[in-house]
C-alpha cells in the first residue's frame, strides 16, 4: 500500500514545476517576464501588442462540393497544413451512413477539425494554430478544395488577455 505522507505532488513531473511554483499566483509577472522577447523558445504569438496562445478561425464552407468524400477531406487537411506551414501529427476521418464525415488532423500546433451536411453543401471547420503557422492560408485552400461559393470565417484570438502586457 502507498504511503501518502511520502507523496509531494508536483515533483518529478515533465515541467519540473512543484507545488510551491504553481501556486505562485502572486507574481505572474515573474513566470511571464520576458514574455515580448521575440527570442523566446515558445509557440505564443505576439502580433499588434498581444500576446495570445494561437489563431483559431471558424470557417465555413457554403454551397461546397465533395463534402462526403474522406479521401478529398482528409487531403484538404494536408494541403492546408502544407500551405499554412504547420507540422501534421495525425489525421483520423469518419464517414457517416447515408451521408456526411467527421474529422480532425492533429498538428504540432494544434488542429484543423471539420464536420460536414454534404446534403446541403455544408462544411464547419476548424483551424486552430499557434507559433509560425498561417492559419489564415486555409481559407482559400478549402475554398478550392470544395468548390465553395461562399466561404464565412471568425477569428477568435485564444488566450488573448491572459499573459499581462509589458
Amino acid at each position: 500500500m502507498l504511503d501518502t505522507t511520502q507523496v509531494q505532488l508536483g515533483n518529478g513531473l515533465e515541467t519540473g514545476a512543484t507545488h510551491a511554483d504553481t501556486t505562485a499566483r502572486d507574481d505572474v509577472r515573474a513566470i511571464t517576464r520576458d514574455i515580448f522577447d521575440e527570442n523566446r523558445d515558445d509557440h505564443f504569438i505576439r502580433r499588434d501588442g498581444k500576446v495570445f496562445a494561437g489563431t483559431h478561425l471558424i470557417i465555413e464552407v457554403v454551397d461546397g462540393i465533395g463534402l462526403d468524400d474522406q479521401a478529398r477531406i482528409e487531403q484538404a487537411f494536408r494541403d492546408c497544413v502544407d500551405t499554412c506551414g504547420a507540422t501534421l501529427l495525425h489525421i483520423h476521418t469518419h464517414k457517416f451512413s447515408p451521408q456526411g464525415v467527421s474529422g480532425v488532423a492533429v498538428l504540432a500546433e494544434s488542429h484543423i477539425s471539420v464536420h460536414t451536411w454534404p446534403e446541403i453543401g455544408y462544411g464547419a471547420f476548424d483551424v486552430f494554430m499557434c507559433g509560425d503557422a498561417q492559419p489564415w492560408k486555409a481559407v482559400d485552400v478549402l475554398r478550392a478544395a470544395f468548390n465553395a461559393g461562399d466561404v464565412r470565417v471568425k477569428e477568435l484570438l485564444r488566450g488573448d488577455g491572459l499573459v499581462p502586457h509589458g
